[in-house]
């Protein structure tokens, strides 16, 4: 058994001090020391998939990020670790629990998991090692994290046993501040839907107004990275290959990381349902330098126009519900100007489009692993 302190800075001197992460009761001393720890930085995700891709960006910032979750949750990260972190090449740390471990009696929930949680790392090409039971082994262990990010730079995982940490206890935590109330502004969404604008012109007015310098522009998968490809493919520029629903969270991380820079998210209606409790996680942090423009043409539209729940959805009551300081709604160009001139965000807009896209749309020639590096040395973290 080791103390969670042995661990964390062992970590921390190698560059480990960003974590985000949902709680689990094998984790409750280690989780409970990172969360009291002034020097680190803690986000408590809404689910495990948000917590890898928050780790993600804050390693994109130029920090290095861990995710920390229980194995039961492990099927939700299935996605960011297979094509966000794997993809673009992102060597962030998993630390997670083993509820279920053979011969170890648990709650029926946690059976099955925890006799495949070795198998589906492996699975996934993440190679994984027991987390530390003794203070002699954290050094080796972080060796082979460290090699395996500088040999592949990808994901590397500790399974953590019960009772490896010393019990530790939350320390008091401040009452988080309650963020006034914002009045949702913009056109509104006054135009019929054949009536809307196309992607390709809300788009091109956000490559128009934002600044390659200072800005980051990151667009969910599917249609929106192609078209922003066609668009202007610029160093500040990350196309999501997979990975649905994570770019508001990789997002996020990086805002974090990175207050100097403005990011900017793009996403749809159909990856913002599919994870819509990042929502809540990045009011509560609050960010003032992340831009999350929402477009929604109230379909999946690069697989076949099939429709989402979108149009029943107020995504920007959700928004001002969950605390973004500006929020917007709107169908117009004007609106565009609007949320990327807003002094401080986090800014919402729900953006209604249409369907659609250009005629021979094409797909980046770049690699994912080319534009995380290009976007990396284009902000100064390679």
């Amino acid at each position: 058994m080791i103390h969670a302190r042995d661990f964390v800075d062992a970590a921390r001197a190698r560059g480990f001090d960003f974590y985000a992460g949902v709680p689990c009761s094998f984790l409750t001393p280690f989780i409970n020391y990172v969360i009291g720890d002034a020097t680190l930085d803690y986000v408590s995700a809404a689910n495990e998939g948000d917590a890898v891709a928050i780790a993600a960006g804050a390693t994109l910032g130029g920090r290095r990020g861990v995710a920390m979750m229980q194995n039961s949750g492990l099927g939700n990260a299935v996605s960011p670790l297979t094509s966000l972190t794997w993809t673009f090449r992102i060597p962030i740390l998993v630390v997670c629990t083993h509820r279920g471990a053979p011969g170890v009696a648990d709650e029926p929930q946690h059976e099955l998991m925890g006799t495949i949680t070795e198998r589906l790392f492996e699975t996934m090409d993440v190679p994984w090692l027991g987390f530390p039971r003794e203070v002699t082994a954290i050094a080796p262990a972080l060796d082979a994290v460290d090699a395996h990010a500088a040999d592949s730079a990808r994901p590397h995982a500790l399974i953590m046993q019960k009772g490896t940490c010393e019990p530790f206890a939350l320390a008091a935590q401040p009452p988080a501040p309650v963020p006034a109330r914002v009045t949702i502004g913009g056109s509104g969404h006054g135009r019929a839907p054949a009536a809307r604008l196309s992607r390709h012109a809300v788009l091109s007015r956000l490559v128009a107004g934002t600044d390659a310098a200072t800005t980051v522009v990151i667009a969910t998968t599917g249609f929106t990275g192609r078209e922003l490809y066609a668009i202007d493919d610029r160093p500040n520029q990350l196309y999501m290959v997979g990975s649905m629903g994570c770019a508001a969270s990789l997002g996020l991380g990086l805002a974090l990381a990175r207050p100097d820079l403005r990011v900017v998210v793009a996403d749809g209606d159909g990856a913002a349902l599919m994870r819509m409790g990042n929502l809540a996680t990045v009011g509560a942090y609050a960010p003032p330098n992340l831009v999350h423009l929402l477009l929604d043409n109230e379909a999946h539209d690069s697989t076949g126009a099939q429709g989402t729940v979108s149009a029943h959805t107020d995504f920007a009551a959700i928004a001002a519900a969950c605390g973004y300081r500006s929020v917007l709604r709107g169908d117009e160009l004007d609106d565009v100007d609007a949320v990327l001139a807003t002094p401080a965000g986090p800014a919402f807009l729900h953006q209604k489009i249409c369907t659609g896209t250009l005629d021979d749309l094409p797909r980046p020639k770049i690699t994912p692993p080319q534009v995380l590096e290009r976007l990396m040395r284009h902000i100064g973290t390679r």
